[in-house]
């Protein structure tokens, strides 16, 4: 049952393996799912990691879109790494989905300053640089397009 209910209901799971370890219950703590979740980390916290890396090259395709293809392949390689990477973990966690819009939310202020950041550093590499003003202070794309394998900006 702890292993359907970890596929199904991530939440509830986790619930009873925390009500199990304060009961010092051994029997009812589900320890190969236990063990793998202690060994990768928080699920969330990989999700969101994945999404600013997503959200930020998204960004620089959105604002940059004079960039030479030299530097937007290697953005749409990032793009479609980390939007599967977030779809897996999807489809393993259940939960995820209804944590997606307030780690999308989470992620976008990191995200924004990293493509500012990254576009500082591509200055004079004949890509016009631009201002911080450029990039939206909220995500400009829906959970959708964010998670659409075939949505770019501006394709």
């Amino acid at each position: 049952m702890a292993n359907s209910l970890y596929e199904t209901d991530y939440e509830q799971w986790l619930e009873n393996q925390a009500i199990a370890l304060k009961e010092r219950n051994p029997d009812s703590l589900d320890w190969d799912n236990l063990l793998e979740l202690l060994e990768m980390g928080n699920p969330k916290d990989l999700v969101e990691s994945n999404l600013v890396i997503l959200i930020a090259h998204l960004l620089k395709l959105y604002v940059q879109s004079d960039a030479p293809d030299w530097m937007t392949l290697s953005w749409y390689r990032s793009i479609d790494e980390h939007r599967n990477r977030i779809l897996k973990s999807k489809s393993k966690y259940k939960s995820i989905s209804k944590f997606l819009p307030s780690a999308i939310e989470n992620a976008y202020l990191d995200a924004r300053k990293l493509a500012i950041k990254e576009s500082k550093l591509a200055d004079g590499r004949k890509v016009k640089l631009r201002d911080q003003s450029e990039y939206p202070s909220s995500c400009p794309f829906s959970l959708e397009q964010i998670l659409d394998d075939d949505w770019y900006p501006k394709n």
